[in-house]
């Protein structure tokens, strides 16, 4: 297709400003004092929830300590992959010296991990990691492990006995996947009594995680219990059984958002898993920075996670990684 003179001028430009840009980002930042720092790009699977907001506090504080300058970025919902791959592309362009990574579908960043192997950028995985053998390292929590936790004590709650709900918030990312997967298979090992209904996707909605709870539980008259893979997923959950009425119901979840404190203290939600997001932001950027060296890094960071209920949710090691 030939482009007129206008359209050709407009291209051109665009050409000229990317490349200004790409200039301009490449090779990290100089400070007032002339000296240069390295720039780690950071790119979530979302920015909106109180556990991105603790993993960039994390990345923040570690890249101040170690004279880093950082980007942290993701989309406006945890179900925007398209958004996140626009994001990933505009971070590569910059050039950085590391990139970080959350993905929410590594089939879709694939080809964009590739372009930052070939352009010698390390890749951090975090969190859900990606799927992939671009990243040097991964920092995450080790999700099957964790998720069989709170299927332990959820089978404990319900006397390893009766029907209990999954609601999942994708099967697109790797901690979407590790999360049911860790929790059904303890169970099916572990608990052979207790009936799984077929998982339920929110792409960690809030109010679909509500709506899904809600016809669970009015599907399901022998419900016994119901487990919430993530922050919006589990708050989702409390909401939905405070909104349904249902009494007796023991449900678990997965990260520490203000709502799913207060519905535990509520007795809404029996328990939690907690991540530890703030040391995970700092693994991020202390390992992109190792990366930038040369150094060897493992192929992954167990970056640790703890049950917390009533019972011990002011205990110090439990308020230190609460997300609020």
């Amino acid at each position: 297709m030939k482009m007129n003179r206008r359209q050709l001028i407009g291209a051109a430009g665009a050409v000229s400003a990317a490349s200004l840009l790409a200039a301009c980002n490449r090779g990290g930042s100089d400070d007032a004092s002339g000296s240069k720092k390295p720039y780690i790009a950071i790119v979530s699977k979302g920015f909106s929830q109180e556990y991105w907001q603790a993993v960039k506090k994390g990345a923040e504080k570690q890249a101040k300590k170690s004279g880093a300058r950082i980007t942290f970025v993701g989309p406006d919902t945890e179900s925007d992959v398209e958004q996140q791959v626009t994001m990933l592309t505009n971070a590569l362009a910059k050039k950085p010296d590391a990139l970080g990574f959350a993905a929410l579908d590594s089939k879709a960043a694939a080809p964009l991990m590739q372009q930052a192997k070939n352009d010698k950028i390390p890749v951090i995985a975090f969190d859900s990691g990606v799927d992939s053998d671009v990243p040097v390292t991964t920092a995450a929590t080790d999700n099957k492990a964790a998720a069989a936790a709170d299927a332990k004590h959820l089978a404990k709650l319900i006397g390893n006995k009766g029907t209990i709900g999954l609601v999942i918030h994708d099967q697109t990312s790797k901690s979407g996947v590790d999360r049911r997967d860790g929790f059904m298979d303890w169970m099916k090992k572990n608990a052979p009594d207790v009936k799984m209904l077929t998982p339920q996707y929110t792409n960690s909605d809030l109010r679909k995680a509500a709506n899904i709870t809600k016809s669970i539980i009015a599907s399901n008259h022998d419900l016994a219990g119901i487990y919430g893979s993530n922050e919006a997923s589990a708050e989702g959950v409390a909401k939905g059984i405070t909104e349904s009425g249902k009494k007796g119901l023991k449900a678990v979840g997965f990260d520490s958002g203000q709502a799913q404190i207060d519905a535990i203290k509520k007795g809404v939600l029996a328990g939690s898993i907690t991540q530890d997001p703030q040391k995970m932001g700092a693994l991020v950027v202390s390992s992109a920075l190792k990366a930038i060296k040369g150094k060897d890094l493992p192929k992954f960071v167990d970056t640790g996670f703890y049950w917390y209920d009533k019972k011990n949710i002011n205990d110090a090691k439990i308020q230190a990684c609460l997300y609020h």
